[in-house]
């Protein structure tokens, strides 16, 4: 289960360099990719939850690593939802 790291730009310009304890994340966000706001926060969710429960199929507990890093996109994402458009892109996967 090789870790990941991931940039991506947020709709106001500032980058961002992510984790993901599994490449599940890969299956979910493409580098060179931009989504709407909802799409990128729907995919994060499913690849961060998909990664750790893969940690606890593995290691018997989920990643709070995991966990913790979706409640930042979110937390961040929620800055952006009143905006025309917002948009993310995923800049660089780094297994």
């Amino acid at each position: 289960m090789p870790e990941v790291w991931f940039t991506i730009r947020w709709p106001d310009g500032d980058e961002e360099r992510c984790y993901s304890p599994s490449s599940v994340i890969c299956d979910h966000l493409h580098p060179g990719q931009t989504y709407g706001l909802t799409e990128f926060r729907a995919r994060a969710r499913s690849a961060l939850q998909a990664a750790s429960d893969r940690v606890e199929q593995k290691y018997g507990y989920p990643c709070s690593r995991a966990r913790g890093q979706l409640a930042l996109l979110e937390q961040r994402a929620s800055r952006y939802e009143g905006d025309d458009d917002p948009r993310v892109t995923c800049l660089t996967m780094k297994i």
